[in-house]
């Protein structure tokens, strides 16, 4: 198969560029970020551009057979950009894949689409509450996905939780980094609430399932998450206890922690937006079924066993994040701001 990948640069784009080529099909990367192009197998193609460019869509699709639309301005953008590249990026996507007569139409989105529900596990029929423009931005954008469907493009929406894993930074180098430094890792509140994560990994055979599947089975939403999974203090506990580095866990009072962090990213201070903190104590996760039954997908790897992974990779190579350049993607350092202050008094 010759299939684009559009976010090709991201987190998600490395793995999947990787794998696919890998296995033999061929692939085409899109991204308005740099490609370091040493981390990608022979043969990948690589192309600088806007995903809302429709005229650059409809030439990189020409001869495909298959498209995965990762592509995504995350929370920490301003909300203009979530807005324009998330839908009207979406839109020219799949317009170009319906002109261009690409037969698989894969749409990374996200849980986010569920807001904060009080019912688990989430199932794909429940209610869709957008938080904040990213997630808005993610349920207009499975919308359009829909209404594609309806007119006969077969359009596969992947709704993943948080995924981790090799070269994952963003936010979780925070942790990682806490962690290393043999600190005590706040909770937002006790840490006994569920959380549930994702092994990027497990997120790519499920994608890789939507591209070469049954198309009959493919054509429909879709969960992903971990099947093994604990409580939030006991998956960071099992992380501190491989690392040996003497970091703990620390509960604390959720309310007047998430006040300050409120202050903190209204004062420019903390890299933690919202949906970061504001959901850090509350259950999440959702049911798979749907997805096992029809494609036979099942994840690989636990909460603990996927943070470990991500971790071993972040030991090979802190030495060249702290020399790198921060930003707000998941495959580069984030400023830890004040946090970094408050972690010289955590030890």
């Amino acid at each position: 198969m010759q299939i684009l990948v559009t976010g090709g640069a991201g987190f998600l784009g490395l793995h999947l560029a990787n794998k696919l080529a890998n296995q033999g099909h061929q692939v085409i990367l899109l991204d308005i970020a740099t490609f370091r192009t040493e981390e990608y197998p022979a043969g990948v193609k690589f192309h600088t551009g806007d995903v809302r460019n429709a005229t650059l869509l409809n030439q990189l699709l020409e001869g495909c057979d298959g498209i995965v639309h990762a592509a995504a301005a995350l929370p920490l953008w301003k909300p203009q950009e979530i807005i324009s590249t998330n839908v009207d990026g979406t839109n020219v996507a799949l317009e170009a894949a319906r002109e261009r007569k690409v037969k698989r139409f894969v749409y990374i989105s996200s849980t986010a689409v569920y807001g904060v529900p009080e019912k688990h596990p989430i199932e794909e029929t429940d209610p869709l509450v957008g938080v904040g423009p990213y997630g808005h931005s993610k349920i207009d954008a499975e919308k359009i996905c829909e209404k594609y469907r309806g007119m006969g493009q077969q359009v596969t929406i992947l709704r993943p939780k948080t995924f981790i894993g090799t070269a994952r930074l963003g936010v979780f180098q925070i942790l990682y980094d806490w962690v290393h430094n043999g600190n005590r890792i706040p909770m937002i509140g006790s840490g006994d609430n569920r959380y549930q994560l994702l092994e990027v990994e497990d997120l790519v055979d499920a994608t890789l399932l939507a591209l070469t599947g049954p198309a009959e089975a493919a054509n429909d939403t879709f969960n992903i998450g971990a099947s093994r999974f604990q409580t939030v203090k006991e998956d960071v506990t099992a992380l501190c206890a491989y690392a040996k580095s003497g970091a703990r866990v620390l509960p604390t009072p959720a309310g007047p922690i998430k006040l300050a962090l409120r202050v903190f990213e209204a004062l420019h201070l903390s890299p933690l937006y919202p949906w970061v903190y504001a959901t850090a104590d509350k259950d999440s996760f959702v049911t798979t079924e749907k997805i096992e039954k029809a494609l036979g997908w099942k994840a690989q790897f636990s909460n603990a066993e996927a943070l470990i992974r991500s971790y071993q990779w972040y030991l090979e190579h802190y030495r060249e994040i702290d020399e790198g350049v921060s930003g707000v993607t998941h495959r580069v350092a984030w400023d830890q701001g004040i946090l970094r202050f408050f972690r010289r008094f955590l030890r």
